[in-house]
């Protein structure tokens, strides 16, 4: 899985699993460009890998804009001469307060679908033209097991996974001609800070809950639900992730794969 001279955005770089994502990239040689819209985080995680030794970059964008996608794209062209990767990891569990509500709310929906699925069609069809210019290159979308099957607990969330998976498989149809392969990850339960929102609220549904901790409910719940018996982590993802990228993935296309220790089986 040698990815050297590759190079590789990652929208949402800046976050838990994102960072994750970025070090695997940056450790199998890839350029990595961490692309979020909280600069400050992005300029943090690439400077990380850049003491390291690891080449890195920083860019700030906002998925949902198809101008902000474009500037960032560009200023990557302009560094780099080429864009070899694209992993859409960018994503929400909700709008803000979500964790205090016990319903899927209308800006649920509606701030979801903007950044889950707009902030995934948006990068892959930019950088899409790239790519088939080259005739060469990946994309990976972050997806989900709740993608899989729906959650009543996130309705908005597990609906808009589903449609990355979709959308991969659409998109694999267009450009499998270009040779760009399109796959998904599909993670399973990894402690972010997304996950510290899921576990506040799971708080508030269960009352047995009440006096653990956000972590503690991640510990002795969700972990259970992994097979394998340990915890998953952000870079499980980064090897997925860089198997996609490499060249022993070169015939692999339209694909989800779950990387969930064992918790769903699809």
């Amino acid at each position: 899985m040698d990815l050297k001279e590759k190079v590789a955005v990652i929208t949402g770089g800046s976050g838990g699993m994102g960072r994750g994502i970025c070090r695997i990239l940056a450790d199998y040689g890839a350029h990595v460009v961490v692309a979020d819209v909280n600069e400050a985080g992005a300029l943090k995680a690439a400077d990380d890998l850049i003491r390291e030794g690891k080449s890195a970059m920083a860019c700030t964008v906002d998925v949902t804009s198809k101008t902000s996608v474009d500037k960032m794209l560009a200023s990557v062209v302009s560094r780099f001469q080429q864009i070899d990767i694209l992993v859409n990891n960018a994503g929400v569990v909700g709008a803000p307060g979500f964790q205090d509500s016990m319903v899927s709310r209308e800006v649920d929906w509606d701030v979801t679908y903007q950044v889950n699925v707009k902030g995934v069609v948006l990068p892959s069809m930019a950088t899409a033209e790239y790519m088939k210019a080259r005739r060469s290159g990946r994309i990976i979308n972050i997806a989900s097991g709740a993608g899989r099957v729906g959650r009543p607990q996130h309705p908005h969330y597990s609906a808009s996974k589903a449609a990355v998976i979709n959308w991969t498989q659409a998109q694999a149809m267009v450009l499998g001609p270009y040779d760009v392969t399109v796959n998904a990850v599909c993670p399973g339960i990894i402690w972010t800070p997304m996950m510290e929102t899921v576990a506040i609220r799971a708080q508030k549904e269960r009352p047995e809950l009440k006096d653990m901790s956000p972590k503690e409910i991640f510990e002795t719940v969700f972990k259970e639900r992994n097979l394998l018996g340990r915890p998953q982590t952000a870079e499980d993802i980064g090897y997925a992730v860089a198997f996609f990228s490499s060249e022993a993935a070169r015939n692999i296309t339209g694909q989800a794969l779950n990387v969930d220790g064992g918790r769903q089986m699809n």
